[in-house]
């Protein structure tokens, strides 16, 4: 079994900063995929940022240059660093996590998700 939980998050000044956490626990061997989206009501989810486990990153257009994508493997953590926030970033954000687990099995996991409020 393994669980992701998310913190950070909240309300921000445009301009502002904001720093997103996700933490994997469980029987986990190392991280393969990690990837962080985001959705507002009613609008289909958007990947905003992958990281896989030979350090290959990508961001999407609306976030290239504002936002860092990181890992520590050694905490099992995965972190989006979010700088130069706009109203429009105001999303509910969510990580993705593709685990490889003791026994050589693959799973996938999703985090709660945490609500990201950016006031003009």
């Amino acid at each position: 079994q393994v669980q992701l939980v998310q913190s950070g998050g909240g309300l921000v000044q445009a301009g502002g900063s904001l720093r997103l956490s996700c933490a994997a626990s469980g029987d986990i061997v190392s991280i393969a995929t990690v990837n962080w989206y985001r959705q507002y009501p009613g609008k289909q989810r958007e990947l905003v940022a992958s990281l896989t486990d030979n350090d290959n990153i990508k961001y999407s257009d609306s976030v290239k240059g504002r936002f860092t994508i990181a890992r520590d493997n050694a905490k099992n953590t995965v972190s989006l660093q979010m700088d130069s926030l706009t109203p429009e970033d105001t999303e509910t954000y969510y990580c993705y996590m593709r685990v490889r687990t003791i026994g050589n099995r693959y799973l996938e996991v999703w985090g709660q998700g945490t609500l990201v409020t950016v006031s003009s």
